[in-house]
């Protein structure tokens, strides 16, 4: 737990000299630097634009996330007054006024959560049309999505989609962006249980969603799971329900798809991780026709 008097510019730590953590002090506040990140992380690239702004003279990031919501961030602050450059690119370069001014920016959808709807949609032979987000946004999730047949519509600010024959692609490797992104991957590998065919997902970036893809075995998913960062998926197979543990939010939401497509019932636990990401969940599915109910659990003994 950090507090900052601003007054000063000194920040100073409540922590005690046994806990773990990090003290930070700018006295003389922050300058402009040229920066370049290790790696080209979402979280660290934001936290690095807004020290930019709050700095003095220019700064410029090399290797800089990319993704849409980062570009909607340095719009925000050239409204407040930054000048900036290069937005959208892995250098952008910000040069802040002395005083930043308020400004407004209303949010895009989002492109994540559009096509986690679209799959939910896919894998129930249903269709959807989700609003908001903006095509170019979608492109890098879509071009994989038609690569496997599915039927649909995409202009700015709508995206319908449509029941479809689904196949499955040869191999599909998730990338920083504008490449495919690790968000949707667990999704689109349940949407691989339902296209005909194999499909190799190499996942890279990360490991754990797809360790909490092994449960779609259990719901009968032909899966094999050669290491942390790659699965092989055979489809199409008819999924069974089962109790589903919800481990993170992404892989959550592609175990509620895979819940809705499978024959029988099935309880998904922890679904307050997956509400993170996508809010009034129960609600909304329940606006789409899908027979789900929310359980409160049981008191502890």
């Amino acid at each position: 737990i950090y507090q900052c008097d601003w007054s000063s510019d000194v920040c100073s730590s409540d922590l005690t000299a046994s806990d773990a953590g990090h003290f930070l002090e700018a006295r003389d506040g922050l300058r402009g630097a040229s920066m370049y990140l290790l790696e080209a992380s979402v979280t660290g690239t934001e936290t690095a634009l807004l020290a930019a702004a709050c700095a003095s003279g220019r700064t410029q990031i090399r290797h800089a996330a990319c993704e849409p919501h980062v570009v909607e961030l340095c719009e925000l602050l050239a409204a407040m007054g930054v000048e900036t450059q290069w937005i959208g690119s892995s250098t952008p370069t910000l040069d802040p006024p002395k005083m930043l001014r308020g400004a407004m920016h209303t949010l895009r959808g989002d492109c994540i959560e559009a096509a986690s709807w679209a799959v939910a949609a896919a894998v129930t032979g249903g269709d959807v049309e989700v609003r908001g987000a903006l095509a170019v946004d979608m492109e890098p999730i879509t071009a994989v999505l038609d690569a496997m047949g599915l039927d649909f519509d995409l202009s700015d600010g709508r995206f319908a989609v449509r029941p479809s024959e689904l196949h499955a692609v040869r191999r599909l490797t998730t990338n920083l962006w504008p490449g495919f992104p690790s968000d949707i991957v667990s999704l689109v590998t349940v949407l691989g249980t339902q296209a005909h065919g194999k499909t190799l997902v190499h996942d890279w970036m990360y490991e754990l969603r797809l360790f909490a893809l092994e449960q779609l075995s259990a719901m009968h998913a032909d899966l094999f799971l050669c290491d942390p960062h790659r699965i092989i998926i055979t489809g199409k197979t008819a999924l069974r329900g089962r109790t589903l543990d919800s481990r993170d939010i992404r892989s959550g939401m592609a175990l509620v798809a895979a819940a809705l497509a499978a024959e029988g019932q099935s309880r998904v636990l922890e679904i307050e991780t997956v509400e993170r990401g996508y809010a009034d969940l129960v609600e909304r599915l329940t606006a789409l026709g899908a027979d789900v109910e929310r359980v409160e659990h049981p008191p502890a003994r």
